[in-house]
């Protein structure tokens, strides 16, 4: 097993995505800390990895604090005698139009999310150089922090930082030989069951059937399985020369994401004035407008969700 003697902390491990992340990285021989804010979820997800006859020990606690993220570390190095492989896969949600979110709504995304994965990469990395462990730091992205998503902006911004971090984290941890990347996933979560237009697909997958290949395959929608091959591999001696890159996985798709370019340049002697610009401004800029948002494929209709019955609300 190309994991086997590695330690790999994946945070927010106690179900969903995080979990499966977890349980391949036991699968190809890592020892895994696995962490969650509910004692039963934790404990539930140590005794699975077991079962699959690997390595797990848990450590519960919040992330977002530097407290938190020595705890993490700590507990690696104490369970299994090193560290070796990070996955910040920790985060809620508390999704809001921008005139109903409150301040608490955003610092709560943005503290889990986005402090949380700078606190426990600083620590880890930290451990890293102080170790020479060419240690492998995986960070969750999002669609959303790609493209935007109506409702999502604390969501949004703790995404799309998360992977200017990585981009930044890749030039600072070179020389150490320690390589960071962001996963991109597309899944079936707790959160895309309240989707309509998935409904065939979740529904497919929790009675143990395969997606239908218009999900898997056109959309790149699958299972967080789908995912947790991706995060293995770059946790691999494989993966050693990739780094600062943004990679999409789901269903049957895999994807290396364009770090952001200008779509178009020109120039005028003399600058860009407001003059310039009303005469010139809907030519340069207006003709290579970029689209926001995620763009879904019209459902076939056998693929349709059924509809509520009359009188009665679809709403959850």
């Amino acid at each position: 097993m190309s994991l086997a003697g590695k330690v790999a902390i994946v945070t927010g491990s106690g179900q969903g995505l995080g979990l499966a992340y977890a349980r391949e990285l036991a699968r190809q021989g890592a020892a895994v800390v696995v962490n969650d804010v509910n004692e039963e979820a934790a404990a539930e997800a140590v005794a699975w990895i077991e079962a699959d006859g690997g390595k797990a020990t848990a450590v519960v606690v919040p992330v977002g604090t530097t407290e938190a993220a020595k705890a993490l570390v700590e507990g690696a190095v104490a369970a299994f005698g090193r560290l070796d492989i990070l996955v910040t896969n920790a985060g809620i949600l508390r999704d809001k139009s921008l005139l109903k979110m409150t301040d608490e709504d955003f610092d709560l995304v943005v503290n889990v999310h986005l402090r949380g994965t700078f606190t426990c990469v600083r620590e880890a990395f930290a451990y890293f150089k102080a170790n020479g462990v060419p240690g492998r730091i995986i960070a969750i992205g999002s669609p959303t922090g790609q493209r935007g998503n109506f409702g999502q902006t604390n969501y949004a911004a703790a995404k799309a930082g998360i992977v200017g971090m990585v981009r930044t984290w890749a030039l600072e941890m070179k020389k150490a030989g320690v390589t960071v990347n962001a996963v991109v996933p597309v899944a079936a979560t707790a959160m895309t069951k309240t989707v309509p237009y998935f409904a065939k697909a979740v529904e497919a997958d929790e009675r143990g059937e395969a997606m239908p290949a218009f999900f898997r395959h056109d959309l790149g929608f699958g299972t967080a399985d789908d995912v947790a091959g991706l995060i293995a591999y770059l946790a691999s001696e494989e993966a050693a020369a990739i780094t600062g890159q943004a990679i999409g996985a789901g269903g049957d798709r895999l994807q290396v994401w364009t770090h952001p370019e200008p779509a178009t340049t020109d120039y005028r002697e003399g600058g860009w004035t407001y003059e310039a610009l009303q005469e010139r401004g809907a030519e340069v800029i207006g003709a290579h407008l970029q689209s926001v948002g995620e763009e879904f494929l019209p459902l076939p209709a056998e693929l349709q969700p059924e509809q509520a019955p009359a009188g009665t609300s679809g709403a959850r």
